[in-house]
């Protein structure tokens, strides 16, 4: 039983894309427990060891709550009305001499895992202006929306695992027991994984590393890093060679198929496999089970992504589920139906999204609204026309995030003007100019309006805040509102937070009323806007989502669907909407109407994949590794999640070390084209001959930061060995796997934390 102090809590956990249900208990205005919904449908009681840490982010001293000005090498606090009409000038000041171009934007990953970065980050970057957009997803992701942009018109429109009903799950790049499943949103991938074997299916796992994954599956086979290209070339040639293509429903929506048959004839299988380092039997033996399997899946992620071919990587998977007739069919790879703000809606093509400019220094294409991370440092460094002076950062540390991050620290240090939203002074935000604290995840609301779109079932689950913003605090919503208005050249009268927030409703209702289809396109605008429940901010903004997405209530027109008001009050848990379902040829949104299977560039990438030769026997092949108790970069202040062993250590397989006189624990060298970094050194047999492995998001020891956990753990910056010349040439991706480096003895006397 609650008492007046005492409360318990329902919510998602914000943290990674698992959307676990989360019960909180709290005691006025402390968390005196987290652990998993048992209700929830979806997690059903799971919880990672992150999602039981939420309440240490928000009672974090370093946290940061006031807004900050730098003053030299000295901060200190200020009110927001100073903080935005320093803003104002910083960044204005730029714009009026330089151009709106001359400021960049910077989005880090955890605006895709909150509601009003979601629903507002797009406003405040209309405001700006400037083609200079960077985000996380370039170094992350983009390969595979980039695909799905070209195949079905959307880049939402990415077939998700329909991990719950396969028989055969083939994962390559991946290590979704670690990460908890990217771009397929599924809590408790262990017991999804289990399930599948329960039914009599299997998991193949293809990594370079005995992964935590790979040591659950049923096999496991090595492969040479960034190699993943050849093999997954080898799997359609043996398709295609042995007439095991059946494409089932997706037959007669496809264009060019003959196309890619034509090109796959023209590579020999032993030369597939001698480049992949996997038999030829082995290959063709995959092939044979992924084709004959009823309910087969072939599954890459983050590792076949960030590296030389990671968007043919991501074409030639989808390649391979369609043309075994899995796309589109229980088992297989599936689209989502999602509540709200569906990006997958099919419909008419939009322009093309790829190219329409280039980057100044390098010509980079620019990729779905942005332009590759990699090229962000020489945009800043080099001087001319259009060259960077201001940027904002939202909820990102590309220093240690980013492809050669001690570049971009450099070039962050001759900025004219930088602006920060974050919740740390870390090692990117240590050079803004003006700091704006964004809220903890517990003083927000949440509805995952971006996992939902990759969700393995159809869920809704909206989460109140659980404490109320302190008075002298801002929310999230209304910071990117008041940088919206402080870099537009309009005057917005005495309430410009709200004139925003009004314009953008508007904006969505006025093209919901656009559709012909749509129950509400007989409506005026201002009658719903009238009846939206809420006043104002995203939970208004969602309420209509929810209310015009594939379940809602239309204002009435459907008395059974969806509302905002309905799924708070309703469904405290959160509501199970089904089974991801068939939804081909609605989905689609080229221009032809049908999946474009050879899209011309990934075709050209074809005769690149010939025709590369590397010359690696001298180095050994750095990748990147994951650990459950860390979030990329910013989980490091937490007590709890960074005690017990040394988890930042450079891993490596006995024989290498043997060849290279390295003793266990011992501090090494590592050097690559980039960089050189010193780090101990951790002998295991989980690890390929050949490779070594070392997490990323580390490197907590430059000086101005305030995060002092971190820093007693601080680690190394695996990402000065990553080298910002070096993309995946089609998307622009950054490469972080496959990095050729040298590893000796260190001649350091230092006790080098990490």
């Amino acid at each position: 039983m609650e008492t007046k102090d005492e409360r318990i809590h329902y919510r998602t956990c914000p943290l990674c894309e698992a959307t676990c249900g989360l019960e909180i208990h709290t005691e006025g205005n402390k968390v005196t427990a987290i652990k998993g919904d048992t209700l929830d449908p979806f997690s059903k009681g799971y919880l990672c060891p992150k999602g039981f840490h939420l309440d240490k982010l928000y009672s974090d001293p370093d946290r940061i709550k006031k807004p900050m000005i730098r003053d030299g090498n000295t901060w200190r606090e200020t009110s927001w009305e100073e903080a935005f009409e320093e803003v104002k000038r910083g960044l204005q000041t730029i714009i009026k001499k330089d151009g709106r171009d001359a400021v960049a934007s910077y989005l880090g990953n955890p605006n895709v895992h909150n509601l009003a970065g979601m629903l507002y980050v797009p406003i405040l970057l209309r405001a700006l202006g400037s083609k200079n957009r960077y985000s996380a997803s370039t170094m992350d992701q983009i390969p595979k929306q980039l695909t799905a942009e070209w195949m079905y018109g959307s880049d939402f429109s990415i077939p998700i695992p329909d991990i719950d009903h396969t028989n055969y799950f083939l994962v390559l790049g991946a290590n979704p027991l670690v990460s908890n499943g990217s771009l397929m949103t599924a809590p408790n991938m262990r017991k999804r994984i289990k399930n599948i074997q329960k039914r009599g299916g299997k998991m193949v796992v293809i990594d370079p590393v005995s992964t935590v994954t790979a040591k659950a599956a049923d096999e496991h086979y090595t492969i040479f890093p960034g190699t993943d290209a050849y093999f997954l070339a080898g799997l359609l040639h043996t398709i295609f060679s042995e007439g095991l293509d059946e494409l089932g429903r997706a037959e007669k929506y496809v264009n060019g198929l003959e196309d890619v048959k034509q090109a796959l004839n023209d590579f020999s299988i032993e030369e597939l496999s001698l480049r992949c380092g996997i038999d030829v039997h082995i290959i063709q033996k995959l092939a044979r089970e992924v084709a004959k399997t009823d309910r087969a899946i072939v599954y890459g992620r983050m590792g076949t992504c960030t590296q030389t071919f990671g968007t043919l990587n991501s074409w030639l998977i989808e390649v391979i589920n369609i043309v075994t007739g899995n796309l589109d069919k229980e088992g297989g790879a599936m689209f989502t139906s999602p509540a709200a703000g569906s990006k997958n809606a099919g419909g008419k093509k939009k322009a093309d999204r790829f190219g329409r400019f280039h980057s100044r220094v390098r010509k980079q294409p620019e990729v779905l609204g942005e332009l590759p991370i990699s090229c962000l440092a020489e945009e800043i460094e080099t001087p001319g026309d259009g060259q960077i002076k201001g940027l904002l950062t939202v909820a990102g540390n590309p220093v240690l995030s980013a492809p050669n991050g001690e570049r971009i620290e450099q070039a962050l240090s001759s900025l004219e003007f930088m602006v920060s939203v974050d919740c740390y002074l870390n090692e990117t935000t240590r050079h803004a100019n003006v700091l704006l604290p964004a809220p903890s995840a517990l003083e927000r609301s949440h509805y995952d309006l971006s996992f939902y779109q990759l969700s393995v079932r159809n869920i809704a689950h909206y989460s109140k805040q659980v404490f109320d913003l302190p008075e002298d605090q801002l929310d999230e919503w209304e910071i990117l509102l008041q940088l919206a208005a402080a870099v537009m050249d309009e005057e917005l009268g005495d309430d410009p937070v709200r004139a925003l927030d009004d314009y953008a409703l508007m904006q969505l209702i006025k093209k919901e009323l656009r559709n012909e289809h749509s129950p509400l396109s007989h409506k005026d605008p201002a009658e719903i806007y009238s009846n939206l429940s809420y006043n104002r901010g995203p939970e208004r903004m969602l309420d209509f989502l929810l209310r015009t997405g594939e379940y809602g209530d239309f204002f009435g027109e459907v008395p059974s669907g969806l509302s905002l008001t309905v799924l708070s009050e309703k469904y405290p848990h959160g509501k199970d909407l089904g089974s991801l379902k068939s939804r081909l040829p609605q989905v689609l949104s080229t221009s032809s109407g049908k999946i474009e299977m050879a899209p011309s560039l990934l075709m050209k990438d074809l005769t690149r994949l010939k025709g590369k030769r590397d010359n690696n026997a001298d180095h050994l092949l750095l990748v990147s590794r994951r650990n459950l108790q860390s979030n990329n970069s910013w989980m490091h202040n937490i007590k709890e999640l960074t005690k017990g062993s040394n988890r930042c250590t450079l891993q490596m397989h006995p024989n290498d070390a043997s060849r290279h006189h390295i003793e266990d624990k011992s501090m090494v060298s590592v050097k690559s084209a980039a960089g050189e970094i010193d780090v101990r050194v951790e002998l295991i047999n989980d690890v390929m001959e050949g490779v070594v492995t070392l997490p990323h998001g580390w490197g907590h020891d430059l000086a101005g930061i305030q995060l002092e956990q971190g820093r007693k753990n601080a680690g190394v910056n695996s990402n000065r060995l990553s080298n910002d010349r070096l993309i995946d040439p089609v998307s622009g991706n950054a490469i972080f796997n496959g990095i050729p480096v040298s590893v000796s003895r260190s001649d350091t006397n230092k006790d080098v934390v990490g």
